[in-house]
């Protein structure tokens, strides 16, 4: 059998891996330990008969030195999202295969998505914290609603997708930006491609899917937020870094009508003092769309489901290569 470690935090271990997806890769694989990875690259005897690494939060960094200690590795599972802390380009020349289970964190970022999408079209968050602040009902204003109101989606990766296809049932019309698809993708979505001005000038609700990427970075603008329709939301589940926050904050404060629902800030969390804490429009949550407690078992066991793909010959449904890698927030 080959012989496998696991390498990531404890806690992320417990999370990831449970009952479960441990029983189903020792079935399969020799398993030397659970390591995190400060007290790993003391292993050397350990590591120089590794072949496999099942890893997720807390991962080592491959670089040529942990390289060095691990001559018969082949194969990496890791089981969370983005590996760009991870991997390094020692680690592509030695030819190492890894796969990740960034496809199983989207599910619980497009659910939550979904959920922020309706509650915002009925303006729920206005009345919650309207009724808050007054200690009273807030004067009923008008809403989107759910019927045939437009929802601008950003970015058509593998969340901005899933989004569109969660929103199917609805009666909604969806448009979406993403200057790499085309028609064709569009059609299987049931989404309008159009450009990123019209997503803010024509939705109700704009959700922003895009990565961090350097070309990114600061992509959202205030004229943009200031575009949009009256009672209008943003919904930000992607990176805060590709919002100009600055320039948000100042149309938010122009424009109480507006609401943001940020789950993702840049810097993470806010500085203190920020406005975001204190605007009435805005709604923060701790970066929590993605996987968490026991969410994270699918994680797990997308990695297990790879490495039985992996041992019996079959291609790899999440094998992540090089220049994959560097689009991949």
């Amino acid at each position: 059998m080959k012989k496998a470690i696991y390498v990531l935090s404890d806690h992320a271990f417990a999370n990831i891996y449970g009952p479960d997806q441990q029983a189903a890769i020792t079935d399969n694989v020799s398993v030397l330990g659970q390591f995190d990875a400060a007290r790993v690259v003391t292993e050397r005897e350990l590591l120089a008969e590794v072949e496999f690494i099942f890893s997720g939060w807390g991962a080592p960094t491959m670089d040529a030195e942990f390289l060095a200690k691990t001559p018969k590795l082949e194969m990496v599972f890791y089981g969370a999202g983005s590996i760009k802390n991870m991997v390094t380009d020692a680690f592509w020349q030695r030819g190492i295969r890894v796969t990740s289970a960034y496809a199983a964190n989207a599910i619980p970022v497009a659910e939550y998505t979904l959920s922020q999408i309706l509650f915002c079209l009925k303006r729920g968050w206005h009345y919650a914290l309207t009724t808050r602040q007054d200690g009273a009902y807030p004067k009923k204003v008008p809403v989107p609603g759910g019927f045939r109101s437009t929802v601008g989606i950003i970015s058509l990766g593998m969340i901005g997708r899933l989004v569109c296809h969660l929103l199917k049932p609805f009666d909604l019309n969806v448009i979406a930006y993403d200057p790499y698809a085309n028609e064709e993708t569009a059609a299987e979505l049931c989404v309008e491609l159009c450009s990123l001005d019209q997503i803010f000038n024509r939705s109700d609700v704009v959700s922003l899917h895009t990565p961090w990427l350097r070309e990114t970075e600061g992509m959202i603008r205030g004229h943009h937020f200031e575009q949009m329709r009256e009672n209008g939301s943003f919904i930000n589940t992607a990176r805060g870094a590709v919002v100009n926050e600055d320039e948000m904050i100042n149309v938010l404060r122009q424009r109480p009508d507006l609401q943001a629902v940020l789950d993702v800030t840049h810097p993470e969390p806010p500085r203190p003092g920020s406005p975001l804490y204190s605007l009435n429009n805005v709604v923060l949550t701790p970066h929590i769309a993605g996987a968490q407690d026991h969410e994270c078992r699918r994680m797990g066991q997308y990695m297990v489901d790879e490495l039985k793909r992996y041992l019996s010959g079959q291609p790899l449904a999440w094998e992540i290569h090089e220049q994959q890698a560097k689009t991949l927030a």
